[in-house]
């Protein structure tokens, strides 16, 4: 991995570990909040990788722009990614978060 791309990890695993317990983000939002708006598919990239991470990484709260558990089958089991945010009771059917709008969490309002 290039020097720029693991600093790039690094501060969107930063960002990431500051969604609250509950609430969901996007990687477009994630992208956004780290001055590379387009990068969204890198930081999906990093999520990917974050179970290397020595401190955890809660990749299950970051989903696509529109609620779906897009990166799902990069976790072992069949719904581990669904099982992780009921247990935080976000609701998820036919794997999109219920009530998307309401529990997103926007790194660039919430952390400015």
């Amino acid at each position: 991995m290039k020097k720029e791309e693991n600093n790039f990890f690094e501060r969107v695993y930063e960002v990431a570990r500051l969604i609250p317990y509950g609430r969901v983000t996007s990687y477009g939002a994630i992208a956004k909040y780290l001055g590379a708006a387009r990068s969204a598919r890198m930081v999906g990239w990093a999520m990917n990788a974050s179970g290397s991470q020595e401190e955890e990484v809660p990749a299950h709260r970051v989903v696509n722009r529109k609620g779906m558990l897009s990166g799902k089958h990069h976790f072992e089991g069949t719904n581990l990614m669904q099982q992780l945010l009921e247990n935080e009771n976000v609701k998820v059917e036919d794997n999109q978060v219920v009530d998307f709008e309401n529990i997103f969490w926007d790194p660039l309002k919430e952390l400015n």
